[in-house]
């Protein structure tokens, strides 16, 4: 943003004296061109544009527009804010002229906020300054102030502190097209071309030079405008917009997957309309207007039907959309990006087995569908795409298209399956005899060959015919299950594919590329002396480039590596494993290898008694063991257990034999594979299985940094299992994690705190880390700022100590949160929801939240609440709720318009940022000076929060419930929320189970019982017999919560008759008892009531 500033500052100023210049010294022909271009045409340019499109507007129920709470917003207001604050001090000329009609608004200024050059008179203020009329320049009657010029609009940005956003937002919000006070009607917007520009310079041109101030503050306010423009273009372009064809496919995917057979995850989906536009829309054109493409109604199996409106925007639920009822266009819900994301939300049945679904391969009649080989994927990689075979085949032949074919007879090239499916023996017939055809003219040239190395082949045999398929599979060996080919979904796929980078023009290739290509023919065709002397010259070369590195792959030296591992000769093995772990850094290259089935023939050789050897491939393994299968096919041939065994050596330092120093090499070698190998969720347990554990343990305590690196990243990677977790702590890990972390080696820093970060979600484990002193350790991390992936390590461990008060006060006496306050600016993401964390755990002990006050980390926390990333908001909202708890910082958090943002958040799509921003909502009601006005001032703020009431998430319900208890103290939000239809939401939710719920939702019945007909609205919707259970429950909060709502509800004789028959009168006899006063006097209440009703009706009755 600073940078847009300077933009709009440092140019502006040399843009509109040459645009001016121009103007007028051309002749009056160019010259009316020239304007007609490059003003005229733009007039509706002048702030006016901006605010009416780009910026998103909200409309109360008086149709008064407001500016919505929207990211986009907050950008164009900062934008116009910097460009007001600096504005005096680039343009001292313009800054003085006076407006053509003052801009007036409403103000939280007032008269004790002005100093020097205003003459104070009690609540009104005037400014010294004054025009040619003697009016002053600015006149503050509260709460409403007008200004005629930019010089005071700057001077009011600075005096507003704090506020100065809100006082930009409420003045652009009181003049929607302010160019037309400051510069005169001429200027208002308008679209299409407009000569009032033009005669304005025509004025000029005839001595009136008073009008040079007007058309230069005009330009600089044309400037503003289009940056305004560009800016809300490129955040609006990186948006996802539907399209007729994009929902229409959804509509035709829901349809074929999700209504059919046993597993339909919908009844049924279809539209309001059959008639189809030449757009391809379905909505009448007066709705088009509003980029609405089609209206829905899904039956799903769990809901009622859903009615729904597909537009540009995304998708959202209507009012059910009926003939001659407008309001039923209007939107119910919140926005959606597509369908799926829509029924996820609203269908707990659809998000729970939409996931089961298999959208790849939809069967269709035989005449219609094309046939298609799809790459198997087993259940627990469900979440990545599958990528078909008929798919690849398309690019290999869009690949031979490209490249040249004066080689190829017939100009054509012969496709070949991929070198995965011929390693897995995914072939057919014909093509497995052209392959062995192939295999049999490569091996005569090639020398000291095994001639095992043709057996042991997978055999798999399909049929091509459609619809009709058999695979026959041989017994895998001993021990394995199909567990085994499957892999974890939650891991990440750590290499992308890469796409290929080859020089069209040969000329542009380095030297040893041809060297490279000629090593390895002789390569093919040389003795075992010959082949061992090309292995010495390739490495030789710079094997880190990546033309050398292609160049290998390019001539087919990766088969003839691979082979040589077959061999029996050691020197072979080992040249080839060197170049492999060079080259393998690569990742189309890793790729390669793993499709070669190099993998393979690495593990076949941990077996072998050579030791370096095992080193070597244990080496290679870990570099090419960087995505999902690779690492699935080292675990399946049991790759995974040979690595463990490495890891059995004596680390102590000094005094160490050969041998054992070459151990010590295996076992790091080892570790560095099983690094790679942890980042799947199987493989950690079958490391966990092999007997790892133990192993690492004794390896924690070598002295050695090299050893120690891949130690505890396989530790801090498997540690997002509980089972590590508990290991951890049973094998005392934690002490020398601790130890490790004063070492003075940043990565194994690094490593350690990132480990510790995992394990403290256990409580035993924070214990342990202070129990071994190392909280001090980690706050000195802290100074290592500039190394920002040990910064977010170090802050993740601390906030994950901070779960325990009892760390919290240690970290109070070594003053963390005085730096992790000055963490909060210029900090990538990563750290900045480690840090906020850490001090949203830090605010729970009021001692810390005078601490965050008083460092000025008030408003840091509040700017981020315009943040998009969903982990900070959670962490920040906690962090901001906290503080709200003191009254001071709660004046400080209204200030800054914070419980404004925090109400933006309920918008947020992410149940946990809907749950942390309502939890921090109470607070705030509960410590702000005049609570019920300031709900009340947040347009739709109310139906906002009471709509939330239908999530199905019951963090959500409990905090909404709790937001609502506050929010109800205030009878005339009282009145609007019940207006919102309150009271059957909060009825519908009564046979909660879970206890939070239930406590928060009877303190909302208790407290919406206090007007109208409400207690007789929640005994009508039956509410009253399910609050009787919660008196069952041992939860005291419950008791206190429960007494309440029902001494409330019990004010109505038919509730009071409704509580008799369900038994409450023992169970509130019990709560009389109570050591709590609070319940004692409900429950008595309750009990008084219904006696009272009891006597009335035996009184009428004797009457």
């Amino acid at each position: 943003m600073c940078g847009s500033v300077d933009t709009l500052g440092n140019r502006q100023t040399a843009n509109v004296d040459s645009q001016l210049a121009t103007s007028l010294s051309l002749n009056s022909t160019y010259t009316s061109d020239i304007c007609i271009s490059g003003l005229c045409c733009h007039t509706s340019a002048v702030m006016g544009i901006a605010l009416t499109r780009a910026a998103q507007w909200t409309t109360a129920g008086s149709g008064t527009g407001k500016l919505d709470i929207t990211p986009n917003n907050e950008s164009l207001l900062k934008e116009i804010l910097q460009f007001v604050e600096l504005f005096s001090s680039r343009y001292p000329q313009e800054a003085k002229h006076v407006f053509n009609e003052p801009l007036q608004w409403c103000t939280s200024l007032d008269a004790s906020d002005f100093k020097e050059g205003y003459d104070i008179s009690g609540t009104t203020v005037k400014s010294q300054e004054t025009d040619v009329n003697g009016h002053p320049m600015l006149q503050l009657n509260p709460p409403s102030i007008s200004v005629r010029n930019f010089s005071q609009l700057s001077e009011i940005v600075q005096l507003a502190k704090e506020k100065k956003l809100k006082e930009v937002r409420d003045c652009l919000e009181a003049n929607r097209d302010p160019a037309v006070k400051m510069l005169g009607p001429r200027f208002a917007t308008v679209g299409g071309e407009d000569s009032s520009v033009l005669r304005l310079l025509e004025e000029m041109k005839e001595g009136d030079q008073s009008k040079e101030v007007t058309v230069k503050l005009f330009l600089l306010l044309q400037q503003l405008d289009t940056h305004l423009l560009s800016s809300s273009l490129q955040q609006i372009s990186q948006e996802v917009r539907l399209s007729p064809a994009t929902v229409k496919n959804d509509v035709e995917l829901l349809n074929r997957v999700g209504s059919e057979g046993e597993n339909a995850v919908l009844k049924g989906i279809q539209y309001t309309s059959d008639y189809v536009f030449i757009n391809g829309c379905r909505t009448p054109p007066w709705r088009q207007v509003h980029g609405e493409i089609c209206y829905l109604v899904i039956q799903t199996c769990d809901t009622e039907p859903l009615h729904v409106t597909c537009s540009t925007a995304g998708v959202f639920l209507n009012g059910g959309i009926k003939p001659g009822q407008d309001h039923a266009y209007d939107r119910t819900s919140d926005v959606y990006k597509d369908l799926v994301t829509l029924l996820k939300r609203m269908s707990p049945h659809f998000a729970e087995n939409i996931n089961k679904q298999d959208f790849a391969i939809q069967e269709k009649p035989p005449s219609t569908q094309k046939s298609q080989h799809v790459e198997p994927v087993d259940d627990e990689e469900q979440g990545q795409p599958q990528r078909s075979y008929e798919h690849q085949e398309a690019y290999v032949q869009q690949k031979a298209r490209q490249q040249p074919e004066k080689n190829k007879p017939g100009g054509r090239k012969k496709l070949e399956p991929s070198l995965k499916w011929k390693n897995l023996g995914l072939a057919s017939p014909h093509e497995e005899a052209g392959g062995n055809k192939s295999k049999k003219s490569a091996a005569n040239e090639k020398t000291s060959e095994s001639p095992e190395k043709m057996q042991k082949k997978t055999d798999f045999s399909g049929s091509s015919s459609p619809g009709r398929q058999s695979t026959q599979i041989k017994t895998l060996g001993a021990g394995t299950s199909l567990q085994d080919y499957s892999e974890s979904s939650s891991e990440s796929e750590d290499d992308e594919e890469q796409p290929e980078r080859r020089s069209d023009n040969n000329t542009d290739l380095p030297s040893e590329y041809w060297l490279i290509q000629k090593l390895v023919k002789y390569l093919k065709g040389g003795d075992q002396k010959a082949t061992v002397l090309n292995l010495c010259l390739i490495m030789d070369l710079n094997l880190a480039q990546e033309t050398c590195q292609l160049a290998i792959r390019d001539v087919g030296g990766l088969e003839v590596l691979i082979n040589l591992l077959d061999t029996k000769e050691i020197k072979c093995k080992e040249g080839s494993l060197k170049i492999l772990k060079e080259i393998s850094c690569n990742s189309q290259l890793r790729r390669t290898i793993a499709d070669l089935g190099g993998l393979q023939m690495m593990v076949r050789i941990l077996d072998s008694p050579d030791k370096n050897l095992k080193c070597l491939a244990a080496e290679t393994i870990a570099n090419v063991a960087k995505f999902r299968r690779a690492r699935r096919t080292v675990r399946q041939h049991g790759g995974i257990k040979r690595l463990v065994e490495l890891l059995d050596c004596a680390p102590d330092a000094g005094g160490l034999m050969e041998t054992q120093v070459k151990e010590v090499e295996m076992a790091r070698c080892g570790a560095l594979a099983l690094w790679s190998l942890s980042k799947s969720t199987r493989n950690k347990e079958a490391i966990r299985q092999a007997g790892a554990i133990p192993l690492l343990a004794r390896l924690l305590k070598s002295p050695h940094d090299n050893i120690l690196i891949p130690v505890v990243g396989t530790l801090q990677e498997c540690a997002s299992e509980s089972s590590y977790r508990v290991a951890i702590q049973m094998e005392g890990m934690v002490q020398d994690l601790v130890k490790n972390m004063t070492r003075d080696n940043q990565e194994l820093q690094m490593h350690c705190a990132r480990a510790i970060f995992k394990c403290a979600e256990d409580k035993c484990t924070r214990e342990l880390v202070r129990q071994y002193e190392g909280l001090q350790p980690l706050v000195s991390l802290l100074s290592q700022a500039d190394n920002k992936q040990l910064l977010a390590a170090t802050t993740g461990a601390i906030w994950k100590c901070s779960l325990s008060m009892e760390n919290v006060a240690k970290f109070q006496e070594y003053r963390v949160l005085e730096t992790l306050v000055g963490l909060l600016t210029d900090q990538p993401e990563e750290v900045l929801v480690n840090v906020v964390g850490a001090l949203g755990e830090g605010a729970q002990r009021p001692a810390n939240r005078a601490t965050i006050r008083k460092c000025g980390g008030i408003q840091p926390l509040v700017n981020l609440l315009t943040g998009t990333n969903q982990a900070l908001l959670v962490n920040v909202t906690k962090a901001v709720g906290a503080c709200a708890s003191e009254p001071e910082n709660m004046a400080i958090i209204e200030r800054l318009d914070g419980v404004r943002l925090l109400w933006s958040l309920l918008k947020n799509p992410n149940p946990a940022v809907q749950a942390g921003a309502a939890w921090a909502i109470c607070p705030c009601i509960e410590n702000a000076k005049d609570a019920g006005e300031m709900v009340r001032s947040f347009v739709g703020g109310l139906e906002l929060i009471v709509n939330l009431l239908k999530s199905t998430n019951k963090e959500v319900l409990a905090s909404v419930c709790a937001a609502i208890a506050k929010i109800a103290k205030d009878e005339e939000n009282l009145a609007v929320i019940t207006d919102h239809g309150v009271v059957p939401m909060l009825a519908k939710l009564t046979n909660a189970t879970d206890d939070k719920l239930r406590r928060h939702l009877a303190e909302a019945i208790a407290h919406c019982c206090m007007w109208g007909s409400n207690r007789v609205s929640f005994g009508e919707a039956g509410a009253v017999a399910p609050l009787v259970r919660y008196l069952k429950s041992k939860d005291l909060l419950i008791h206190q919560a429960t007494a309440q709502a029902l001494f409330q509800l019990s004010k109505n004789p038919n509730n009071c008759i409704t509580m008799h028959e369900n038994g409450v009168v023992k169970l509130l006899l019990d709560m009389m008892g109570s050591s709590d006063e609070g319940v004692q006097e409900a429950a008595a209440g309750c009990v008084g009531n219904i006696r009272r009703l009891a006597l009335a009706n035996e009184k009428a009755r004797y009457d």
